[in-house]
This record gives C-alpha cells, sequence and structure tokens, in this order.
C-alpha cells in the first residue's frame, strides 16, 4: 500500500449536512482534524453544486489534511481536492481515472461482490455498512462476515476501510479484519465535541 494512502485512510471523517447542522463546517473540520482525524470527505447531499464548490474550496485552504469531494469529481478537480469518493451508482472508477489529473485519489463505495467487480482501480475502498446505519438512506443491511470475507479477497492489494455505524471500540476488530482504517460520519460529527469524538478513533 502507498505509504500516503495509508496515511490519509487511518480515520476519514464523512461530514453530513444534517449532523453539522447550524454549525460551521469548516470549524467542525479544523477540530475534527485536531482530533486526529487524517483526511475529510465532504459530503453535502443537500448542497447545490455551487454551494458544494464554494465548500470544497474553502475546505481544502482551511485544513491540513487531504480533502476529498463524495460523488462530483467535476468539483473535485475544481476545487483542488486531493481526491473523490464515487458511489455504486456515480461515474465509473475507470472513466473518472482518465479524467483525473496525474495523483488524484479515487476512492469507490463497496457494500457486495459485484460492487467491488466495478470498484476495480481505485485507491481505496470504503466497505459497508459495518453496522446498520442511519445517515445513508441506502446504506442496507450490516456486511454478514462471509460477504466482507469475499470482499477483502476481491480487494487483493487495494487498501480498504470500514464505514457504517462504526464506533470507536470497534476498530480492534475492524484491523484484524484487515481495513486500514474506518470512515466516520456521526460517530463524530453527530456529537457536541467533535475534536474529542475524533480523539477517540485516532487513539483507539
Amino acid at each position: 500500500m502507498d505509504r500516503n494512502v495509508a496515511v490519509l485512510l487511518r480515520v476519514m471523517l464523512v461530514t453530513d449536512d444534517r449532523l453539522i447542522g447550524g454549525r460551521d463546517l469548516l470549524e467542525v473540520c479544523r477540530s475534527a482534524v485536531r482530533g486526529g482525524v487524517t483526511s475529510v470527505q465532504l459530503r453535502l447531499k443537500e448542497a447545490s453544486p455551487r454551494d458544494l464548490l464554494q465548500a470544497a474550496r474553502a475546505l481544502v485552504g482551511a485544513v491540513t489534511v487531504p480533502v476529498l469531494v463524495n460523488d462530483r469529481l467535476d468539483v473535485a478537480i475544481a476545487a483542488g481536492a486531493a481526491g473523490v469518493h464515487l458511489g455504486s451508482d456515480d461515474l465509473p472508477v475507470r472513466l473518472a481515472r482518465a479524467a483525473a489529473p496525474p495523483g488524484f485519489l479515487i476512492g469507490a463505495s463497496v457494500g457486495s461482490v459485484g460492487e467491488a467487480t466495478n470498484a476495480a482501480g481505485a485507491d481505496y475502498w470504503g466497505v459497508g455498512p459495518w453496522r446498520v446505519t442511519t445517515t445513508k438512506a441506502d446504506a442496507g443491511p450490516a456486511l454478514e462476515e462471509e460477504t466482507l470475507g469475499r470482499i477483502r479477497e476481491a480487494a487483493g492489494a487495494i487498501p480498504w476501510v470500514a464505514i457504517g455505524g462504526v464506533r470507536p471500540e470497534d476498530l480492534p476488530a475492524i484491523r484484524a479484519a484487515g481495513a486500514a482504517g474506518v470512515a466516520v460520519v456521526s460517530g463524530i460529527v453527530g456529537v457536541p465535541d467533535v475534536e474529542e469524538a475524533a480523539r477517540r478513533y485516532s487513539e483507539s
């Protein structure tokens, strides 16, 4: 695994419009970085493309860790982000790779063996849900151990992070399963003390 990819995957913060609420997005992310978050995936489902671009540009300048944009390759490139994270219904990884600049990171969501096939060529996979989660309506039930094993086998040398209801106490089991790290939404941005919440993940 590339050292830089390994570092950014340790604790990835995934933002959420509803959970951030009226708080300042940049300050929430800066607090998470102070707590040990190693990358930020900007996911703002309710934002217009223009607002998403403005937020992405501001976030890239506000934090010291890599920023990836959820779903929108065009916005990620225009904002100068480190990469993009693509869902199973988004632009295929191979097409994103052809359009992306050199060194651009591409992540892909994988929740089944079929999605693993479509995610070939990504720099990392987001695998889940680890537990049932309420922050993504179409996430589905928690992965069964057999399915996780088949996805892990399909990943081969591609690093992956566990996502979906991950708690700090889950990290030993997640690492034992072979994950490079975790991607966390509500466990960090869904609590009042974002910095302390991030620290619990980074120190577990």
